[in-house]
Formats: C-alpha cells, sequence, structure tokens
C-alpha cells in the first residue's frame, strides 16, 4: 500500500509540474497597423493589473503621436484625489523584419535609450477594420490594455474582444475595467 501511495504521489507532482511548466503558445499580433490611423487618442477601456498604473482611479487615456520613426507616447490618469498624472515616453518598432504591430516601449529618460531593459514590449494583438479598438499586450501575458476611442465600448464588442485575448492564452480574472467621468470625454 505503501508503495501505491508513493508512486501515486509521485505521478501527481509530475503531472503538476508538467502542467505549470507547459509553454505558452506565441502571442499572434495584428499584421501591421496604419500609424497613422493608430495616432491620436485612446480611452483604456479595461487593463491587467500593473504597477505603474497603480494610482490610476480612472480616466486613463493614450495619446499618440507621430515623430519621424516613433511615436511620442502620452499617458494620462485621474488619480483618486482628482489630480491627473501624465507620464510621457517613445514607442518605436521592436524589428524591421516582424510586423510593424510589434513595438517596443520606453518611459525612461532618453539618455537611458541604449539600455535594452528600459524598452517594454507593445504588441498590438487585436485592432478594428475601422481602428475604434485595439488591444496591447505582450509575449509573458502579464501586461493587457483594452483601448478604444470613445470611453465605451458596446457589450457585443467587448464580449469579442474578451473572446479572443482568452484565445490568445491571457488569465482576464484580475481584468480591471476603467471608469471614465464625462468631463475626460471629448
Amino acid at each position: 500500500m505503501r508503495r501505491v501511495l508513493c508512486t501515486g504521489a509521485v505521478v501527481l507532482a509530475s503531472a503538476l509540474i508538467f502542467a505549470q511548466g507547459k509553454p505558452m503558445p506565441p502571442l499572434t499580433v495584428v499584421p501591421s497597423i496604419d500609424i497613422q490611423r493608430y495616432a491620436g487618442t485612446w480611452f483604456e477601456i479595461a487593463r491587467l493589473p500593473n504597477s505603474f498604473q497603480k494610482q490610476c482611479a480612472g480616466d486613463v487615456t493614450a495619446t499618440y503621436t507621430i515623430d519621424g520613426n516613433e511615436l511620442i507616447v502620452v499617458n494620462r490618469c485621474r488619480k483618486e484625489n482628482g489630480e491627473t498624472t501624465e507620464a510621457t515616453g517613445r514607442a518605436r518598432r521592436d524589428d524591421d523584419n516582424e510586423p510593424n504591430s510589434k513595438l517596443k516601449v520606453r518611459f525612461a529618460p532618453a539618455f537611458l535609450s541604449f539600455l535594452p531593459f528600459v524598452w517594454g514590449d507593445y504588441w498590438v494583438i487585436d485592432l478594428s477594420p475601422d481602428y475604434t479598438y485595439a488591444v496591447v499586450g505582450e509575449p509573458n501575458r502579464q501586461y493587457l490594455w483594452i483601448l478604444s476611442r470613445t470611453p465605451a465600448l458596446p457589450d457585443s464588442t467587448m464580449q469579442g474582444i474578451l473572446g479572443r485575448i482568452r484565445q490568445q492564452g491571457y488569465d482576464l480574472s484580475d481584468l480591471v475595467h476603467t471608469m471614465h467621468t464625462p468631463k475626460s470625454q471629448p
């Protein structure tokens, strides 16, 4: 009996280790983006929690402006006390051999831009044909943003987006839905 229990424990432990170590399939990006159409202001509809947005209580936007081969990125949000906070960064194409929907973004000072670790993955993984919504993620699936040109999306559109994100291997159990006040809207 002891031998059977030990063998069972080893088999169970092996199965758990194998299940946890199972590699994620590669994250799929959209084939390409029209940077002119992508530029402008996007409202954050939802995101996975992250440390650099802890202070954001709502009214989260991202504005992209073209600057040569890069994008200037300005992220804004309303803090709990009503103040607005802002972070400015730059985004550039990750690799000329990759789709232009794989970008790298940095918010560190320009003098640190030569350091690879200051650049984070910014991959467009879903995009409506009319550029009314976009979904941004990264290969490890730790970060995710659902963006829209308007402060809200129709429920049917949102459900379709969430389904496609799940198919990409994202765990959405901690998804944070962003609140927008009427004064934050154009």
